[in-house]
């Protein structure tokens, strides 16, 4: 479990940074720490947000936050001071993907500008700050703790020393391989999609259509289309190369792209703006259909590499070399990896539900039968089996099997304690005036004056 520390980049930035409406406060001075002031609206909007975004506060919000503010500027001092700074392309890539977020979810840029009483310049300035600033606090805490690394012997003397009840359950874990393959699509069915997108760009050519309008009528990229095909800043690695070899390569607003094929389907992409090595473009995407008949083929396909595994002995690995379709496995073996650890290991929730449905009363080394699934990722149908590789139930955490989880538990301990006696130094080191109205808190670190 995190300290209370380590989260306090979730608490008051969670949201970008950005302010939350609100009338009728008076600001005000609160904190001074070093030569950085906290304003009683900074205060004010962090109880908002933490309020909006349902965020129990464990105490008076009037002294939790405000100390956790002091805390954040305490590390961004000692930040400045070794020279630590974000990389401002990463800083403007999270900003990028956190603003097109929010116009999703609100509905459109308008909304959004509405909804904060701000415009997308104020908010994209404060979210810039904010990411900033969250990326250097978490720069400057892996510097305080870069060092600790428990030893085997620690390990075992901190697992020695737990009570019976203090030693953690390790939730049932599999290891999963998977083969998947792409039902066909007929010729016809894509020229049929084709010729569709020619004709939205003719309209958009000959001023018939706008090219927004078509794609919040017809694009199949749901989120982009309730902003009418708008896809907001990206760099080249955010998109799919055949994606955007085509859209860096538009400078006229006015005109359409010819048709792109991507893995996801065909677009057809309008430029908008360019900024840098970063542009903002609009497009319609258009999926072919799979009908029945091709996915019945997709599965007589499997079915039959299933049987050359299971009866006729071809290591699994062997056959998603030579068959399988999938890009983000094909390479090893077909094992799946976990996009919230980037390991092996799942545990069944983390599992897409078709695959978990399917492996859950298999044995190891048991192989599924064909079935259809969606990949989320392509948000297309495909056609799949699994193998189980492993499988282990939930049990206590032992040293043998769960050392690594053992180790996790013991740095998490001493990151906390390093970053505990650090704060505590820090504030000798640096002036804190408090205003009086504001100091008869119980604190979590009591010597803020000296």
């Amino acid at each position: 479990m995190r300290n209370k520390l380590l989260v306090i980049g979730y608490l008051l930035l969670a949201m970008g940074g950005i302010s939350v409406a609100q009338d009728n406060i008076i600001d005000e001075v609160i904190w001074i720490v070093g030569e950085e002031a906290i304003l009683r609206s900074e205060v004010e909007e962090e109880r908002l947000r933490a309020q909006y975004e349902g965020m129990p506060i464990a105490g008076d919000p009037y002294c939790v936050i405000p100390e956790q503010l002091a805390i954040q500027k305490l590390f961004l001092h000692q930040a400045e001071l070794d020279s630590i700074e974000a990389n401002e392309s990463s800083v403007s890539s999270q900003v990028d993907m956190r603003m097109n977020y929010y116009i999703s979810q609100i509905g459109s840029k308008e909304k959004m500008e509405e909804y904060f009483r701000k415009t997308s310049t104020e908010i994209r300035e404060e979210m810039m700050t904010s990411v900033r600033n969250q990326m250097i606090i978490q720069q400057m805490q892996s510097k305080i703790t870069e060092k600790i690394q428990p030893t085997p012997a620690e390990v075992r003397r901190f697992y020695n020393q737990l009570s019976a009840d203090s030693i953690p359950m390790v939730p049932a874990q599999v290891e999963v391989q998977i083969l998947s393959i792409e039902p066909p699509v007929p010729v016809e069915e894509t020229e049929r999609i084709k010729s569709r997108l020619r004709e939205f760009t003719d309209r958009v050519h000959n001023g018939t259509a706008d090219f927004s309008m078509l794609a919040r009528l017809y694009s199949e990229d749901t989120e982009s289309a309730k902003r009418g095909g708008e896809l907001g800043f990206v760099g080249k690695g955010q998109l799919v190369s055949e994606f955007a070899d085509v859209a860096f390569n538009l400078t006229d607003p006015k005109r359409v792209s010819r048709v792109v094929q991507t893995e996801y389907g065909y677009h057809i992409i309008q430029f908008i703006e360019r900024k840098g090595e970063r542009i903002n473009c609009r497009h319609i995407l258009l999926k072919p259909r799979v009908s029945s008949d091709d996915k019945y083929k997709a599965v007589q396909k499997l079915d039959s590499i299933r049987i050359q595994v299971v009866d006729s002995g071809m290591p699994f690995e062997v056959a998603v070399a030579r068959f399988s379709e999938d890009k983000n496995t094909a390479m090893s073996g077909g094992l799946m990896t976990n996009p919230n650890t980037g390991a092996s290991k799942f545990e069944y929730q983390d599992l897409p539900p078709e695959i978990a449905r399917q492996i859950y009363s298999m044995n190891e080394g048991d192989v599924s039968q064909p079935f259809m699934m969606m990949n989320k990722t392509k948000n297309k149908e495909v056609c799949a089996i699994v193998r189980l590789k492993t499988k282990r139930d939930a049990h206590k955490a032992n040293l043998v099997d769960d050392f690594q989880v053992i180790r996790g538990m013991l740095m998490q301990k001493q990151q906390a304690q390093t970053i505990d006696e650090w704060i505590r130094a820090k504030q000798k080191e640096i002036y804190v005036q408090i205003d009086p109205a504001w100091s008869g808190c119980d604190f979590q670190y009591p010597n803020w004056v000296h």
